[in-house]
């Protein structure tokens, strides 16, 4: 008998049947269909995925770095000359190393993006406090990340950043016992350095973002601020569910919203429905390769130079951008002002949702919160770009 379309058409229904059963296989055992959990629609957008596409920078930056420890060689003797290695000699070194650099500088900056949206959107509230806190904790491991790469180099500028760094611990006294040299008498401070940043840096991090995950799942992702009332949601299939996901904690936003932002008619209050989970990972997933294709050309057309051996005892060179600020306060009142800025900074920062502790989440009916964001954000660029224009002043004792 001739086979025809229709008599194939059972072959492929077995082959999904075949799939299906196999994925099933696999979700009994992984309990993967667990991310199907329902998200507002909102999350989708750039602005509410910065903390997804932080993420991906933070699985780059794994990736490029396990290649980059394997030429990598922490001893002060050749830790430069390894780095000359890994450009020169190292199949697509140059590259990786370009690639492993601007992803880090990348991820400060969504990181910082992401943590202004939040503070603008109020999403940090009750119950959501503990997750700013986490998340200020992953920027603040985000720059010591950053700062011992810079060191790693070990070229003129790694050099006179550790030596900052040595300071600052000695004027932290006790409390700054690790950058002492007697901490660990015949174990190079640039080995300990190395360690934290391909170790203990990073498995802080991948701790903070699963326990960062699993509140989100369990608070859901916060309501939008315009949009009061989430609608229906959608089943795993993407039809639009009949039963609302009224959660007792997008209830209470919806109630507070009401009473104290905007308060629309309830005709005119705007519907947003939900999605699986799922569906919002393949949207960071493809906001992600246009990540990575943007970082693999700028990798490419500004690959960074390899300093040269240090030479102790001058102080000429500037840090890295994302510090320029800091340094902009030692030029003005000297060394401790590194370590009085960068905590005032950071206790403001912790201190977020203990000071703005009103139910309301709309910019609108926040102008005291909105004033004093905008007012630091303001404060960090203009210290920044002083820095861009100012010679570095000498304030190491080396």
């Amino acid at each position: 008998m001739p086979t025809t379309p229709a008599g194939r058409a059972p072959s492929r229904a077995g082959d999904r049947s075949r799939w299906r059963r196999l994925i099933d296989v696999v979700d009994e055992r992984l309990g993967l269909d667990a991310l199907r959990y329902p998200v507002p629609e909102h999350a989708n957008n750039l602005a509410w995925s910065l903390g997804g596409l932080t993420a991906v920078s933070l699985l780059v930056l794994v990736a490029t770095g396990i290649v980059l420890a394997q030429f990598y060689d922490p001893t002060p003797e050749v830790a430069n000359a390894s780095v000359r290695t890994i450009v020169q000699d190292v199949p697509l070194g140059r590259f990786i190393r370009s690639l492993h650099f601007w992803t880090a500088q990348t991820m400060y900056v969504l990181a910082a993006l992401h943590l202004i949206r939040v503070f603008f959107h109020g999403s940090f509230k009750r119950p959501r406090e503990a997750n700013w806190l986490i998340g200020v904790s992953m920027f603040g491991l985000t720059l010591l990340a950053i700062f011992t790469g810079t060191v790693l180099k070990w070229d003129q500028e790694a050099y006179e950043a550790l030596g900052h760094n040595l300071e600052l611990g000695t004027l932290l006294g006790g409390a700054g016992f690790w950058f002492s040299s007697s901490f660990a008498e015949h174990t190079p401070i640039l080995v300990r350095l190395y360690s934290a940043h391909i170790m203990l840096i990073p498995v802080l991090l991948f701790v903070l973002v699963v326990v960062h995950a699993l509140l989100i799942r369990r608070h859901k992702i916060s309501s939008h601020p315009a949009l009061r009332d989430p609608g229906p949601r959608r089943t795993p299939d993407g039809d639009p569910d009949i039963t609302p996901d009224l959660t007792p904690d997008l209830t209470s936003d919806l109630t507070s919203d009401l009473t104290s932002d905007m308060a629309l008619p309830a005709d005119e209050t705007p519907k947003e429905l939900s999605e699986p989970f799922t569906h919002h990972l393949r949207r960071v997933g493809a906001l992600g390769l246009v990540l990575l294709g943007a970082l693999t050309a700028v990798a490419v057309l500004f690959p960074p130079p390899v300093g040269s051996t240090p030479v102790a005892g001058v102080e000429v060179t500037k840090p890295l951008w994302p510090f320029w600020w800091m340094f902009t306060l030692e030029n003005w009142f000297g060394l401790p002002a590194i370590l009085w800025g960068g905590l005032v900074f950071f206790v403001l920062l912790f201190a977020v949702p203990f000071l703005d502790r009103s139910p309301r989440r709309s910019w609108r009916t926040r102008p005291v919160a909105m004033a004093v964001g905008a007012l630091l954000v303001v404060l960090l660029i203009v210290l920044t770009l002083l820095m861009a224009f100012t010679t570095p002043a000498a304030h190491l004792s080396m």
